[in-house]
């Protein structure tokens, strides 16, 4: 390898890609396309690195075989930075093999922390904790140890396992000031906000008040009876009912624990589960059938009973029921959560990471982009989705794929 190329990686090792590009921006040899490809992913041009990258990956001979795979593995980086979670991550994986096989060690760690990242995005916590774990951070050199930090604090995050978070993040902090990389800094601080920002609203006893991420790991480590209407499950301890699938019965269940320990009106719970203005006899067998799937669902933590108004939810201990709302209520809060990290998501991506059809996120867009919430940035299939990031927003318990406490 000549001096040019050596001084032009070395560059783009220490976060600076102009250096980089002065040094082999006029050249068309492969390691100098792969090189202004990862300059200009650095730069934020990611349509012109993909293309170089791609081409450098062509131009390679059929011996460079752990060249071809470091710029799949820039490829890889890019599609998840730019949110394309649609992009073949098999590629990803063959390239690790062969990284590994061919001993460069270090590039195939820095697979797998990209690997984790896009499944930490659709909410595949065990998976990427499995794709970490193949990894010891203390042989990392401090930029690939600080993304590596970073996933294994989301995972953390996602858990709600507070201390651990802030362990990872602290150690992401010193190995991104060991690297001496600004904008790697700067994305540690900014997701180590999450541990300050308010994660949810605490609604009980007719009061509400903000709760930051650890308040919100002691209250499910409390045993209170929680209504978490971020997720739409009920968890006491150990035990967790889920009815994320079930938006009429958790509608039900989040009005009977708002006016706990008081009853509710039949009415109210028409108007708030179905929407009723106006209670027929149809509507009350309706709310009789809904009632009775809810007691099913919740038999092992809650008892619902009739009152001569309506209905109580009553439990079998002398814990609090409490409810625990985002910071602001959004119809599409799930979709602003995931785009509050600043980065442009394209409408697939969002379908993908939401487990949600295409058509519905893009209805979501399309409202929340009238209200001035999102903007479109392009056209057709170049369109990607943005939300500046905006303080006390939930951005961790909206998530997909959070696990209960254990």
């Amino acid at each position: 390898m000549d001096s040019l190329i050596t001084a032009a990686a070395q560059a783009l090792a220490r976060g600076d890609p102009l250096g980089a590009l002065k040094r082999v921006a006029l050249r068309d040899d492969p390691p100098a396309l792969a090189l202004r490809g990862i300059a200009m992913a650095q730069l934020g041009d990611f349509v012109r690195a993909k293309v170089l990258l791609k081409s450098a990956a062509r131009a390679f001979g059929p011996r460079e075989a752990v060249a071809r795979a470091r710029c799949i593995v820039a490829e890889a980086e890019i599609a998840i930075v730019s949110r394309d979670l649609s992009w073949p991550m098999a590629a990803l994986e063959d390239a690790c093999a062969t990284l590994d096989a061919h001993g460069d060690h270090l590039n195939a760690a820095h697979a797998r922390n990209l690997g984790a990242r896009r499944l930490l995005l659709i909410g595949r916590l065990h998976e990427a904790e499995q794709m970490l774990s193949a990894t010891d951070p203390a042989l990392l050199t401090p930029p690939p140890r600080a993304a590596h930090e970073l996933a294994v604090a989301g995972i953390a995050v996602r858990r709600l396992q507070t201390l651990t978070a802030a362990t990872a993040f602290a150690r992401a902090a010193a190995a991104a000031k060991a690297a001496g990389i600004p904008a790697l800094m700067a994305e540690v601080e900014n997701a180590a906000a999450v541990l300050t920002t308010p994660a949810a609203r605490l609604l009980a006893g007719g009061q509400e008040r903000l709760l930051l991420l650890d308040e919100v790991e002691a209250l499910f480590l409390s045993g209170s009876f929680v209504v978490d209407a971020c997720r739409n499950l009920v968890c006491q301890g150990a035990a967790t009912v889920t009815l994320a699938t079930r938006p009429v019965l958790f509608a039900l269940l989040r009005t009977l624990s708002e006016a706990w320990p008081a009853d509710v009106s039949r009415r109210t719970l028409l108007a708030r589960a179905f929407g009723a203005r106006q209670v027929d006899e149809s509507h009350r067998a309706r709310l009789r059938v809904e009632i009775g799937r809810l007691r099913e669902e919740v038999r092992a933590l809650a008892d619902i009973t009739a009152t001569s108004d309506g209905f109580r939810l009553s439990l079998r201990n002398d814990h609090a029921v409490v409810v625990l709302a985002p910071p602001a209520d959004e119809r599409h809060a799930a979709i602003l959560a995931l785009l509050a990290d600043g980065e442009a998501w394209a409408s697939s991506a969002l379908s993908i990471a939401l487990g949600a059809s295409p058509r519905t996120v893009q209805r979501g867009l399309e409202e929340l982009a009238s209200e001035n919430k999102v903007l479109p940035i392009g056209r057709g299939r170049a369109r990607r989705w943005v939300r500046p990031p905006v303080p006390a927003f939930p951005t961790v318990l909206l998530l997909p794929g959070p696990l209960p406490i254990d």
